[in-house]
Parts: C-alpha cells; structure tokens; sequence
C-alpha cells in the first residue's frame, strides 16, 4: 500500500467511528466508547509504525482527485478542475503522531472520566456518552483533515469542521448553568464565543485564500511553493498600499491562524473554551484545533519566506501574546484556565520562532507541548473529577492522596517551566535561539521574561493544588463526581481520593503521556543530533548556532520561578493570595487587562449604531413604501365607495353610460384610425 493509501485509512478510521457510532451504536454506551477508542488507536499505531518510518527513510506521497469542473474565464485561474489531495511529508508525519496519539490517550481517559457515580457508589454514564465519543471522532478527523491536506481548499475544509467541533464538544453539556466566578461562563454561551471569535479569523483566511486563488491561480501548496520560489505569477508582480499581493495573502491566510490558536486581539475565546469536558480542553489545547493555526503557518511556511514583511508581524504578535497571556496567568485561580493562558502563551512562543525564521523550532515545540500539556490538562481533570471543584484555592494536601497525578503532573510542569533535561526544556531553548537571531532584542526580552512568568504561575498552580493542608469545605463542593463528603483525618483530603489506583483508565494515560513529557525533546537536542529539525527541514536545515548564556539564563530564570512560588504557595499555609499586594495590577490581571469588556462595549455601540441606520432606513424607505402602497388603496377605496350607493338606479345609469362610451368608441374609433 502507497504512503498517501495509508495517510486515508488513518483520515478514515475516526469518521467510520462517527458514522457508525451516530447511526449504529448510539443506543450502546460502552460498544459507542470501545469503537472510538479502537479505531483512533488503530490509526495512532499506523502513524507511529508504518507512517513515520517511511517518511524518516526518505519516503514522501500524496494523492489527488478531481472534485469540481471549472471554466476559467479570461486572465482567471488556468485549472480546469478543482481539485482535492492528501499529502505525507515529514511535516504531515509528525503531525500525524501527535493528532491520533494524544487523541487515543485523551479517549481512553474519557472512557472513565465521563461516569459518574451516586450517592451509592453505582456508575452513571453522562446523558450524552455515546454523543461525546462521537464528537471527539468527529474531531480527530477534522484536524487529520487539516494536517493530511496538500491544498488549500481540502486545508479549510477540515479547518472550518474543527471549529464546528470545538463548538459542539466545548458546548457538550448546553444544559449546565454558569460557575460561581468572574468571568464564568455557560457552557453554550462559552461554545458561541469560541465560534463566533475564531471565525472572524477564518473570514480573513477565506480572503487570503481568494487572494491567492485570483493572483497565483491555485490552491496547490506545492504550485504556490513554486511560485515564490522562482518570483513567477501575479503573487509578486502586482502590489497593493506598497506591498507585494503576497503579503496581503500571508496577513489573511495568518489571520485565521490567529483565531484559531488564540493569538492577540482573538484570544479571549480560549480561557473560556475550560467551560467543556476536561478531554476537550486536552485535546483542543494539546493536539487539535489551538494546534491548527500554528500548523497552517507552517505549512504555509514558504509563502511566509518570500516575505519578510508578513514574518515579521507573526513575530511581532507571537512574541507579544507570550508574555501577555503569561501575566494574565499569574491571577487565575481556576485550574484549568491557568492551563488555558498558558497554552495561549506558549502558542506565542511557536509563532514567534516561525515568525524569526525557524519552522524548526516552532514546529518543535509545538511538538514537546502537545504532549505535556495534554498531561496537565488530563491530571487537572482527575483532580477536578476527585475533588468537584476548578478553584485551586479549594484544594491543597492532595500529593499523598493522589500520587500518580502528583508525580505525573509535577513532570509536566517541570517540563512546561523548560527545566533540564525534560522534553520543554529543548524545544524552548531553540524557540529563545531563533527569537535572538531572527526576532530582535525587544521580542526576545518578551520571550526570556515569559520563561519565568510560565514558571511561577504553573507551580503556584501545583503547590496550591498538591501541598500544604486541604483548604475545600465539602458541603460546599457537592457537585457530580463525589463519591463521599467523608474526610480523611490524617490530611483532611476527602477519604474517596484514596481510590485513584483502581481507576487506571483515568491514570493509565497520564503516566504513558509522561514518557513523552520526559523523552521527545532528546529527538531535537544536541544530544539527538537535532534528529527533529533534520528530518523536518532535510537538507534545507541550518544548524542554530547554540546560545549556552541564553540556555543558561532560561534554565536559571525557570528554577526562580519555581523557588519565588515555593516560597509564596509552597511553603507556608495559604491564607490570602499574596498577590494581591500588587492592587491595582492584581486587579488588571484578573479582569484579563478589560479586553472583554471593551469587546462588548465596542459591539454593543456598533450594534447600535448599525441598528440605528437600520431602523432608518427600514422606518422610512421600507415602511414608507409599504404604507404608501396602502394609503394608495386606502384612497382608492373611498374614491370607489361612492358609487357603492345599493340603489339599482345608480347601478343602471353607470352601466348605460359605460355602454355608451364603448358604443362611441366602436363608431368614431375607426374613423380616426382611418386618417392621414
């Protein structure tokens, strides 16, 4: 079988899950879960043993087919069919990996994470289990969609089904009221911001793909590649305010990877998006859809090389959305939305690297993250799954009761916070490597003051969650997934996190991501020859000359992050966040620097503004109209109603005079039609 053939069969197996579980298996809880675990596994060990040792042996394919009949008309695009294609590269390989391998573990969490149990200790299947596994197939196979495309067209296809399902799984329970907390949303209000947030990047995606459709006459990736290449094609021969089309195009083709991986101004969708499932946040923020836009600029990467204008304004955002999604981490005490910024922020780490000229370094660190950010987001869950509670500062003395999650969880940190040797400590060195070649000293001071901000606010996270004493009141925290409000004396920690071991479904995952948490970056460290960024870029990869200060600074700059949230949160019982003391700062940082709010001030005086010249125009053009055709018969009638008397005598003197007015014209009529 052909490298393209196998690429199908993995983009097949999750929907024949959808399929078959929406119209066979729906009714069958469990037969609905088994199938969906079954067939994303299949395709996850396709990727691993068939896909990715071929591409590393050197071996590349695609597969195209005719979809649409087109007539160019004159000067337009020259294709006589529009055309749909799947291509495996080395690009495709290892995105491949992390979609099926992150979403097999994060379904085999799920199978256990969407059960309840009673008041009696008897399992409940959610409402929606089999609707849930259903999605999150429906999910795996939009973005395979996305990284299996090898056109731009067949690219948004799977682009605009992941945000569908990012919209139905972040919405999945539509029937739950809001959390108590700022800024908490409900559910299907959460899933309409994500939606209605990431398309106003998609319409500029859209734009940039018309763009390049009317200048470059295709959607080819590898006949667009060509193009720049060789500086054929309108792409660079016309211009518009200054600038090559191209430029425009990247703008809009980057607009939509903006939406969709929550970049600055269209990041406030993201931390909201916690309002789903704890597997959604895993896999949105690890492997799917967060992952999508970072993937389109790279897969898009040459177009970006041929202009520097358009790199630079990915650096630029990139750069300045890491520190600033790592600030707003600092005064979250939800756990999951710390989670959540920090995604945001390493996402900026990644456009900034692709922004200073690296597809290595992005696509790399893109890489280790999937991998350990979906640890943190599945052991956050099973804390949240024990406990019933989001608010880090209702927790605390959970490391003896919860071990597993502990160890498996401070790993993922240590990695997230890029200490040695962990698998974040490698991918951050190249991203701070690239910003200090590429990027200039002001995004790269962004980048090394992001290291300890990332480093403080997760272990603040950590430390409040797992040690000093239990600070949660547990009448206060009667939500779904008790199991007893009975306390452990020893630490006060409910007794029911005692059961962690028996549940490896939920566990079983989390030590198997933290393998890859540990290892992966060794594949692109010097230890590894960067094994990576040669397979990914080949011959074209160009060493980064390695920085030992800078690797260094952030080493050092991780650790007093670490040791500054020890001594806040670790160390001492926590009573009053210490935070606080900085006021008015503490209060910017809490209310996400009021960009929501001057969002909904700004549609809401645009909404009645717009609504305004509307109503004008609807009050006197279109009811104007209207009423003006209906004064026109109101006047008609009354005119006609006086001759509606109800005497036979009037009746008969207008018919004997509209007989004789017809007898006249009959007579003289053709008398005057007869003369000259």
């Amino acid at each position: 079988m052909t490298l393209a053939g196998t690429g199908l069969i993995i983009l097949g197996l999750p929907l024949l899950s959808f399929i078959d579980i929406v119209f066979v298996t729906r009714r069958n809880k469990v037969l609905s879960a088994m199938l969906s675990i079954a067939c994303v596994g299949i395709a996850a060990l396709l990727a691993l043993l068939v896909v990715l040792p071929q591409v590393m042996g050197g071996a590349t394919d695609h597969y195209e087919w005719n979809w649409l009949r087109l007539q160019p008309g004159d000067g337009g695009p020259t294709e006589t069919y529009l055309r749909l294609g799947v291509g495996v590269d080395p690009l495709a390989a290892i995105m491949l990996v992390v979609v099926t391998v992150v979403s097999f573990l994060v379904q085999v969490y799920s199978r256990s994470y969407m059960i309840e149990h009673d008041e009696h200790g008897h399992l409940e299947y959610d409402p929606g289990y089999s609707r849930f596994f259903a999605y999150l197939s429906l999910f795996t196979f939009s973005m395979l969609a996305v990284v299996l495309a090898n056109n731009l067209l067949f690219f948004f296809i799977g682009w605009e089904l992941v945000g569908l399902c990012s919209y139905l799984l972040i919405g999945f329970w539509y029937d739950r009221e809001e959390r108590r907390g700022v800024h908490l949303l409900p559910p299907w209000v959460a899933a309409k911001k994500a939606f209605l947030t990431t398309r106003v990047g998609d319409v500029g995606f859209l734009i940039g793909l018309i763009i390049l459709w009317n200048r470059g006459g295709t959607l080819q990736l590898s006949e667009l590649f060509d193009q720049v290449e060789h500086h054929t094609g309108n792409l660079f021969n016309a211009s518009l305010l200054g600038q090559p089309v191209l430029f425009w195009a990247c703008l809009c083709v980057f607009a939509g990877a903006v939406g969709k991986s929550g970049q600055f101004p269209l990041h406030v969708w993201l931390p909201d998006a916690m309002e789903g499932p704890t597997p959604v946040s895993a896999l949105i923020h690890a492997a799917t859809m967060v992952a999508a836009g970072v993937y389109l600029v790279a897969r898009t990467f040459p177009l970006f090389e041929a202009s520097p204008a358009a790199l630079t304004v990915v650096a630029i955002i990139g750069g300045f959305t890491a520190i600033f999604a790592a600030s707003m981490g600092l005064a979250s005490n939800d756990i999951k939305r710390v989670l959540a910024y920090s995604t945001v922020s390493q996402l900026g780490y990644m456009m900034l690297a692709l922004g200073a000229g690296s597809l290595s370094a992005g696509m790399f660190h893109l890489f280790t993250h999937a991998f350990f950010k979906a640890l943190l987001f599945l052991a956050a869950g099973h804390v949240i799954h024990t406990l019933g509670t989001n608010d880090i500062t209702e927790m605390g003395g959970l490391r003896k009761r919860l071990p597993w999650t502990w160890a498996t969880m401070g790993l993922a940190a240590l990695s997230l916070s890029g200490i040695p040797p962990l698998s974040g400590f490698w991918s951050k060195d190249e991203v701070l490597a690239a910003a200090a070649t590429g990027a200039g000293p002001i995004l790269l001071a962004f980048a090394v003051i992001t290291v300890f901000l990332t480093a403080f606010y997760t272990f603040r996270m950590f430390f409040l969650t797992f040690h000093g004493s239990f600070r949660g009141i547990p009448e206060a925290a009667e939500l779904e997934h008790r199991h007893s409000t009975m306390l452990d004396a020893e630490s006060h920690v409910p007794a029911h996190t005692q059961t962690e071991h028996t549940d490896w479904w939920m566990v079983g995952p989390l030590v198997v991501l933290s393998i890859p948490a540990v290892l992966v970056g060794f594949w692109g460290s010097p230890v590894g020859n960067y094994g990576f960024q040669r397979f990914l870029e080949g011959a074209q990869y160009q060493d980064i000359q390695a920085n030992l200060p800078l690797a260094i600074v952030g080493t050092v700059l991780g650790l007093a992050g670490i040791v500054t949230a020890w001594l806040m949160y670790g160390a001492r019982a926590f009573v009053r966040e210490p935070l606080l003391r900085l006021g008015g700062a503490y209060t910017l940082l809490a209310r996400r620097y009021y960009v929501d709010e001057f969002y909904m001030r700004l549609i809401d005086v645009l909404a009645i503004g717009i609504a305004a010249v509307l109503a004008i125009f609807d009050r006197q053009l279109l009811d104007g109209f209207v009423n003006g055709v209906a004064e026109a018969f109101r006047t008609a009638g009354r005119a006609l109603r006086g001759i509606q008397t109800g005497r036979v005598q009037n009746y008969g003197l207008v018919l004997f005079a509209g007989l004789a007015v017809i007898a006249i014209v009959l007579v003289i009529g053709p008398g005057l039609a007869a003369r000259p």
